[in-house]
């Protein structure tokens, strides 16, 4: 158990003290896709869903669900979040993806505060256009980029 840091010797959880490491500027982006029919796509688009406008809505849920992480994932650290940007992009009639940068100075990373934006905007989706096209799905959900602290700058390779 000693290689996972959320367990002391002896298998116990445990929040891991990051009162010693240093301060540093961190980042992440993440990113989730949205598979649908092309008629929803093209009504999210459009802003013809019955429900509102479907990305500003997911754009705000993302965010809103950035700052509960801590709330929602056991044993991760609350944390005074800096900036969190949400952006969408259609890459062909049946696919959105979603990206989101998130940027913090402080003692532990924001991989999951990045992977929680985009899986609660890519649910916020589907819940608004679930009536139109329940045959939607979401995913792969993914850490793209993540700098700052001891372990350095990750970014996942294409293909």
């Amino acid at each position: 158990m000693s290689d996972f840091t959320h367990f002391d010797e002896d298998g116990a959880s445990r929040m891991v003290d990051v009162g010693a490491k240093a301060i540093t500027a961190r980042m992440a982006v993440a990113e989730s896709f949205v598979t649908m029919k092309p008629e929803t796509q093209k009504r999210i688009l459009d802003r013809r869903v019955s429900k509102g406008d479907v990305l500003e809505i997911a754009r705000i849920a993302g965010i809103m669900a950035t700052k509960k992480t801590a709330d929602l994932i056991p044993l991760c650290h609350p944390l005074s979040i800096n900036s969190v940007c949400l952006d969408f992009e259609a890459l062909n009639e049946t696919t959105i993806r979603i990206e989101s940068t998130v940027k913090i100075d402080g003692k532990t990373g924001v991989e999951m505060e990045a992977l929680t934006a985009v899986s609660v905007a890519a649910l916020t989706v589907y819940d608004m256009c679930k009536a139109i096209d329940r045959a939607m799905s979401l995913g792969p959900t993914q850490l793209v980029e993540k700098s700052g602290g001891k372990s350095g700058h990750y970014i996942r390779k294409k293909g």
